[in-house]
């Protein structure tokens, strides 16, 4: 890709930044920092659907640091976990990952992950992807021990379980893309920006 096209990833997510590396996507980041709860609170109200709230997360990330960087791609990106309709988000503490973690527990769930390109502040492109993840049915203490295993960096930034990690260890069945699951559909984004003039 040229580096006057060079990517802006409006997310400080470490591990989107590493697919997209892995991938030869070279890119800048630059944080959008939305309130992403308040935005949240207010699309349930409205009842909108997971995939709504992930895609319109991901668009008002790309959208704010497109409008002050104009001519340039930028990258959003949002996932959300769907527990039979109940919109699971990202612990603020320890305590609330192992309710998380024991609300999971032995249940099959929805990992939505979207992402959006803006230019010019304006959503350009947006693809939405879901997997499906059974978690083992766990005991307690095995939960807290996964826990301990994680820094407070990775578990507030990314969520209770780190699928390219430990995290794959929590679940006896796995449906769709790793790097979905990781918040980046790549595959689909590579065929966009490689057809994009």
């Amino acid at each position: 890709m040229p580096n006057k096209n060079k990517l802006i990833l409006a997310s400080k997510s470490g591990v989107r930044k590493k697919i997209l590396m892995a991938n030869e996507i070279e890119c800048e980041v630059i944080p959008a920092n939305i309130d992403e709860d308040l935005v949240k609170e207010s699309l349930l109200k409205e009842k909108a659907s997971p995939e709504i709230i992930s895609k319109n997360l991901a668009q008002l990330k790309s959208n704010k640091i497109s409008e002050k960087i104009h001519d340039r791609l930028v990258l959003g990106a949002d996932s959300v976990i769907d527990l039979k309709g109940e919109l699971i988000s990202k612990p603020k503490t320890r305590e609330e990952a192992l309710k998380i973690l024991q609300k999971l527990n032995g249940q099959k769930h929805q990992l939505i992950s979207s992402v959006c390109i803006s230019k010019n502040g304006s959503m350009i492109w947006h693809y939405t992807d879901a997997s499906s993840l059974t978690m083992k049915e766990l005991k307690t203490e095995e939960l807290v021990r996964y826990l301990e295993r994680i820094r407070d960096k990775e578990l507030f930034a990314y969520g209770v379980y780190q699928i390219e990690a430990s995290g794959k260890d929590l679940f006896s069945e796995i449906n769709g893309d790793e790097n979905t699951i990781m918040g980046l559909p790549i595959k689909q984004l590579k065929q966009y920006l490689e057809n994009f003039n």
